[in-house]
């Protein structure tokens, strides 16, 4: 199964602000890093520890929090 690159970004969510659950890996991770590339701020939350590295790999545009939804 071959996985289609990201859509060339075009600022859709420009000035949003978005809480995604379950984002220290999968589903989660990738709709964080989508969302950061159409400019939304997010807040990457997850149960595992790994919402931390999401929110380093996205940068300014992501601050973490370690919780259970």
């Amino acid at each position: 199964m071959t996985i289609p690159a990201y859509p060339e970004p075009r600022g859709l969510l420009k000035g949003k602000t978005a809480v995604i659950t379950g984002a220290g890996q999968g589903i989660g991770r990738d709709i964080a890093r989508m969302f950061v590339a159409e400019g939304a701020r997010v807040l990457v939350s997850d149960i595992s520890g790994a919402e931390n590295d999401t929110a380093a790999e996205l940068g300014e545009a992501a601050l973490s929090c370690h919780c259970d939804v």
